[in-house]
């Protein structure tokens, strides 16, 4: 007569928490309705071309960029969609026929695959796709 054995107690409950660990990373990476997740992180704009203006956010919480001219560089910090930029900095070029706006941000809105950033006054000045 054979006999199934059943696994250990201890066996099922690692397995169990291994498969609830799994489920929990990948839902973490996604919204309620399975859509990627609305970080901040990564890059947002043409950063191929040095004369567009784009921003990539680091996962330390460091941002840089351009503004189409000038270099841009400081620190980033999000909750929920609102990514609020900190200690900002830029190179002070003179640069003729280009909108710098993107030197103006202050705060932005993280919309899928679009950004929206706002001045300090919270007056909307342009978006970058991601």
């Amino acid at each position: 007569m054979s006999m199934r054995r059943r696994p250990a107690a201890p066996l099922r409950s690692a397995a169990m928490l291994g498969a609830v660990l799994v489920a929990a990373r990948l839902s973490s990476c996604a919204d309620s309705a399975g859509t990627p997740s609305s970080s901040v992180e990564g890059s947002w704009g043409n950063t191929e071309d040095s004369g567009m203006p784009s921003l990539v956010f680091e996962s330390g919480g460091r941002v840089n960029g351009t503004d189409g001219c000038n270099a841009l560089m400081g620190r980033w910090d999000q909750k929920g969609s609102a990514v609020e930029l900190k200690d900002m900095t830029s190179t002070l070029v003179g640069c003729i026929g280009v909108d710098t706006w993107l030197s103006d941000a202050a705060t932005a809105e993280v919309d899928g695959e679009s950004l929206a950033l706002f001045n300090n006054d919270g007056d909307p000045i342009g978006t970058l796709q991601r």
